[in-house]
């Protein structure tokens, strides 16, 4: 669940959307698409959103009796490194968003627990805690930079798919030296 910390919010942040405009009547709706850059930690440790990155909002605010419904989706690059390989990954995340956001002093302040929905701080939504929910959620905790990566020889640390076919690195235990000498001379 989103963590919905009541902080001052600055109207003139990015993720921050202004609801004045919006009529307090259900029914009514305003979109709001635009590009904005990414905070930072937007992900996790093998990938993430880079900050700074454009972030793209394409969003619909309608209002219900007991606040604001947000949804839409939100798309961003994503960079990081295969959890196999190492080696630099590169892609896209999209994901989709819908949350409710209560008016102070509705009848949801009785009804429901003050992390389980979203609040409206005056006029103010605070988008952030749910798009960081809902990216972190869509991102690999494992990525991969395909499929079928053989990733890394755990003794010499070069990828599988760069080593010849036969590529071992036989160590014999010396407590069986002496057999391993023994099947030796029979061939």
């Amino acid at each position: 669940m989103p963590n919905h910390a009541q902080i001052h919010l600055d109207p003139r942040s990015p993720l921050v959307l202004d609801t004045r405009e919006l009529p307090r009547r259900p029914g009514a709706m305003r979109t709001v698409t635009r590009v904005v850059p990414a905070p930072a930690d937007l992900g996790l440790e093998l990938i993430r959103v880079p900050e700074g990155a454009d972030l793209t909002l394409d969003l619909r605010m309608e209002s219900v009796s007991e606040g604001v419904l947000v949804s839409g989706t939100a798309s961003a690059p994503v960079a990081g490194e295969c959890g196999r390989c190492l080696r630099p990954i590169s892609d896209t995340v999209a994901v989709t968003i819908q949350e409710l956001y209560a008016y102070e002093h509705s009848t949801t302040d009785e009804t429901a627990d003050e992390d389980e929905v979203g609040r409206l701080q005056g006029d103010l939504i605070d988008l952030e805690p749910v798009l960081r929910d809902a990216v972190v959620l869509a991102l690999p905790v494992t990525p991969l930079c395909r499929e079928d990566c053989p990733g890394l020889c755990p003794e010499c640390g070069v990828h599988w798919d760069e080593l010849p076919a036969g590529h071992s690195h036989e160590q014999v235990d010396p407590r069986w030296a002496a057999l391993t000498q023994l099947h030796q001379k029979e061939e």
